[in-house]
């Protein structure tokens, strides 16, 4: 297994776009109940090998493409995403489905009502292919889950896929759905995305409603897109982006007030000449191996014979904050676990590491907690400085490829750092700060595992950070590579 062959004849409907999917309903080439059918049965092929799937709701599936194929036929299209089979990562609610949220808590809890995410998907006619696998209650960066078992990495089944969103983004990218969406706390959308080979998008914090969806620590929860192409993300995102941020705590505390923006898949094509992209050359983005370190920087060079213009950037003072990040999402882990009665009186149900991380935050106190609060304002006015002066910024989305399974150390170019905190450092600030951030795929390392570019930008600036999501997968091609199963 692995390789990044192009598409073979016999996998070639499995590895279409969900853009180009869409197109083939739209114009009847091929029905949405076929489409559900034949993913389907690559799902029963190739699940007992990747474990990307907690659970396939295939009858609801062809239910639903049956009822979207009606439809379609009957003029009542509803849009690109009519039809279109995809997956949902297993901490979302789903009314009628079990959703576990990976923990051995919620085995057989069963919602009475969705979250807003599916409820906006299901109105725009997507197909649910089912439930994907996770880190246990989304609190790790690896998706190694003790209760069901860890999903392998598609371009190496040795490896990790990543989390906490790691059985989307292995669904993903092995053709087991068109798209998913996921959630991140502190990169476990992006993470996964960037060891995948796919693109994983975490939105403007309040843009994406979190109703519905079992929390991680509320304040750095974000819920977006997983997809094998920026506009596909896109396509996802205009369905699940809410019209306005309603809460005041996410106007008050993380993001500014929003600007109203445009739909997100129609803006992509604007050209990207004379976007100023920042390179932070040291602190909290340095450190990657050097075949990292070197797919990004040819990334930056395609970019900018896009027209864009690379300005070296200071980001001092983000490593810093990094660690009070951490605090505030100990305590708003534990917070929610203590309230559910599930801590610490059930603390033998759990894994071993989320275990010990809400132990640690036993630890915290109601002072710790405030101070730590008061850093993110002060990594907010970083990134808010920065941003004077560009419109976005570039940096590894990790700085390793895909670690083997059972492995705590990975080595970087200036000393080794435990899997989990190489994972949060790169990831995190973006959580921390509520900005926007995508990954895209940028490269392969020597070994054939994926790299992934991390663009972030200004809060509410996401049409502009996939657009240049955009410019880079156009002009590079990335995307078409894909895992030989």
């Amino acid at each position: 297994m692995g390789g990044t062959a192009s598409k073979r004849a016999d996998d070639e409907l499995f590895f279409l776009t969900l853009a180009e999917a869409a197109r083939l309903l739209k114009g009847r080439k091929i029905s949405p109940l076929e489409l559900t059918e034949a993913v389907l049965g690559r799902i029963e092929r190739l699940n007992p090998l990747l474990n990307a799937y907690l659970l396939v709701t295939a009858d609801q599936a062809r239910a639903t493409a049956r009822n979207s194929e009606r439809e379609i036929l009957h003029g009542d299209y509803r849009g690109p995403l009519h039809g279109i089979p995809i997956c949902l990562k297993d901490n979302f609610y789903t009314r009628g489905v079990i959703t576990t949220a990976g923990s051995q808590f919620l085995r057989n809890f069963i919602p009475r009502a969705n979250s807003d995410v599916v409820a906006h998907l299901q109105e725009a006619g997507a197909v649910m292919l089912g439930k994907t696998n996770l880190h246990e209650f989304a609190y790790g960066v690896t998706s190694v889950n003790p209760h069901y078992g860890w999903v392998r990495n598609p371009w190496d089944e040795t490896r990790i896929s990543g989390g906490s969103s790691g059985g989307s983004a292995a669904a993903v990218v092995a053709g087991l759905a068109y798209g998913s969406v996921g959630t991140d706390t502190g990169g476990s959308i992006r993470n996964p995305a960037a060891l995948c080979g796919i693109v994983g998008l975490k939105p403007t914090y309040g843009l994406v409603s979190l109703n519905g969806v079992v929390p991680l620590a509320l304040s750095m929860d974000h819920a977006g897109p997983m997809a094998r192409t920026v506009r596909d993300a896109a396509i996802l995102l205009d369905a699940i982006a809410r019209a306005a941020a309603t809460t005041a705590s996410s106007k008050k505390s993380v993001a500014p007030k929003r600007k109203a923006g445009p739909r997100y898949a129609a803006s992509l094509d604007r050209p990207i000449k004379g976007l100023r992209l920042g390179w932070p050359a040291r602190g909290c983005y340095a450190g990657a191996t050097p075949e990292v370190e070197r797919a990004v920087n040819v990334a930056a060079r395609v970019l900018e014979s896009e027209g864009a213009k690379l300005r070296e950037i200071s980001l001092d003072g983000v490593e810093a904050t990094v660690e009070a990040a951490n605090v505030v999402a100990r305590a708003e882990a534990l917070a929610y676990h203590a309230q559910a009665g599930y801590f610490p009186g059930r603390a033998s149900e759990y894994g071993r590491d989320v275990k010990s991380h809400l132990q640690a935050a036993r630890k915290i106190s109601a002072l710790d907690y405030l101070r730590a609060l008061g850093a993110r304002d002060v990594l907010r006015g970083i990134f808010e400085g920065a941003f004077k002066n560009v419109d976005g910024i570039l940096a590894p989305t990790l700085p390793v490829t895909a670690p083997l399974r059972d492995q705590d150390v990975v080595r970087l170019a200036n000393g080794e750092e435990s899997v989990r905190s190489v994972f949060i450092r790169f990831s995190r600030p973006a959580n921390f700060a509520g900005l926007p951030a995508v990954s895209v795929p940028c490269g392969f390392s020597d070994a054939g595992l994926p790299i992934g570019l991390q663009i972030i930008g200004p809060a509410w600036e996401d049409a502009r950070v996939l657009q240049i999501a955009h410019a880079y997968e156009r002009a590079s091609g990335w995307h078409e590579k894909h895992p030989l199963l």
